[in-house]
């Protein structure tokens, strides 16, 4: 078994939930919190967790590219939608990740995307918890 090495540890200390605030330890981010549709003007849990998913996902693909031997574009975007839901079973959350990589034939880009999906921390946390599909643009 190999050893686990720590890369990066981010450290957010948050007060009054869904209406109160975050801040990181470094003070990098420092963000007001308001629930979705709600009154307030701050960002939401499902907001930041689209923003951090859609760039480690970019990350990703970076990542596989060079053993795949493929160059990507660099106007390469990926859009994250993150579903709040909720039905008789409690509060859950769905995903949809939509992956554009301009001037890339399909297949290629598919391929791209699906080891990026394997390799993706975010992806790899939610991977059999919550739906996710994925899609090229």
């Amino acid at each position: 078994m190999s050893e686990t090495k720590v890369l990066y540890t981010a450290m957010a200390h948050t007060t009054g939930g869904r209406d109160g605030a975050s801040r990181t330890s470094d003070g990098r981010l420092d963000v007001k919190l308001s629930s979705p549709g709600g009154p307030g003007a701050g960002t939401n849990p499902e907001q930041l967790f689209a923003a951090g998913w859609s760039a480690c996902y970019i990350g990703a693909m970076k990542a596989v590219a060079p053993g795949m031997k493929v160059m990507l574009p660099q106007d390469l975007s990926v859009d994250a939608e993150i579903d709040l839901c909720k039905n008789e079973g409690g509060y859950f959350l769905k995903a949809r990740l939509r992956v554009s990589l301009p001037g890339m034939d399909r297949a290629t880009a598919e391929r791209v995307v699906a080891a990026a999906h394997q390799t993706c921390p975010y992806s790899k946390a939610t991977h059999g918890n919550i739906e996710v599909e994925t899609t090229v643009a």
